[in-house]
């Protein structure tokens, strides 16, 4: 662990292949990693004080703006019905179950855990949701 800036030091042929199995792109927002002006990183979808592990299993590949707004955050609440629900999970979650984007670029949840998850993520931001409506008109966007 980097203690400076709390990260965890994982092998570079476990950042490799969770690189390669994001194909390059953020795993809640999709934000293509040559789109962003800063790295994407691979970090804990639950994270250890959750008791997470470093298996590439809870690891997924997050832009740095999903990343710094989920935190350590599991669960947040579903702003249609007002309940604690789990947050999108990238390796048990199927993202088109859970998530549709519109060609404005604003994502949908289509579920309580993508409503809880869009709005914890702040992933509807207007500089975001610009961004993804620029890169839909333009092919590169999942």
């Amino acid at each position: 662990m980097d203690p400076a800036r709390g990260l965890v030091k994982l092998p570079s042929d476990t950042r490799e292949l969770v690189q390669r199995r994001a194909q390059g792109a953020c795993e809640y927002c999709h934000l293509p990693q040559d789109a962003s002006i800063l790295p994407h990183q691979v970090d804990h979808i639950i994270g250890r004080q959750h008791r997470g592990s470093d298996d590439v299993d809870n690891l997924r590949l997050c832009c740095i703006r999903c990343n710094l707004k989920k935190g350590p955050n599991i669960a947040s609440i579903d702003p249609e019905s007002k309940l604690v629900v789990q947050l999108y999970h990238p390796r048990r979650h199927a993202w088109r179950e859970h998530f549709v984007t519109e060609s404005t670029g604003v994502i949908n949840g289509l579920t309580a855990e993508g409503r809880a998850t869009v709005q914890l993520l702040d992933m509807n931001d207007e500089d975001r949701a610009r961004l993804r409506a620029f890169l839909l008109r333009r092919g590169r966007h999942p």
